[in-house]
């Protein structure tokens, strides 16, 4: 199996796959109302929706760093603002997660496998340097763990 096929295989399972440790990214937030959507739990410093959007923030900024653009903040902001509550804006943002997820999947499944290995283009300073292949890797955990937030807020909103 070649990386590109390994990394996509891994990032597939994670967000609609049968990962190992329970439900995928996609069914959890599928779970997610619009209204817990935009709840906040006391000691809760975002809501689903605006982890949500830091979740396609960032895939925005990893396809840019994989398309070799400097590394650096995503162009939407850290963690954007959901916004008022809207049935329909939700559903755009788990769709807009779906879309840049495909988006991601075709420039890892077309990544040249010699690239793999080099560093990517981050000259920020007191930053770790990462490779591509490492940079997909830890995408993946991060989506993970922001996946893992969401199914405990849903489960502290929904009881």
């Amino acid at each position: 199996m070649t990386i590109s096929e390994e990394l996509s295989t891994d990032l597939e399972t994670v967000l609609s796959g049968g990962a190992w440790y329970g439900p995928n990214i996609y069914n959890t937030i599928e779970r997610v109302s619009f209204e817990a959507a935009y709840e906040k739990p006391p000691g809760s410093v975002h809501n689903i929706a605006g982890i949500l959007l830091h979740m396609i923030s960032w895939t925005e900024e990893v396809m840019d760093r994989m398309n070799g653009m400097a590394a650096s903040m995503p162009t939407s902001g850290n963690f954007p603002d959901p916004g008022a509550p809207d049935e329909q804006k939700w559903q755009n943002y788990v769709n807009d997660l779906k879309l840049v997820n495909v988006n991601l999947l075709g420039i890892i499944q077309h990544f040249p496998e010699e690239q793999w290995n080099e560093m990517i283009n981050d000259t920020r300073e007191n930053k770790p340097k990462v490779t591509y292949k490492g940079l997909i890797l830890g995408f993946i955990q991060h989506q993970v763990y922001h996946s893992g937030q969401i199914a405990l807020l849903t489960r502290i909103i929904n009881g």
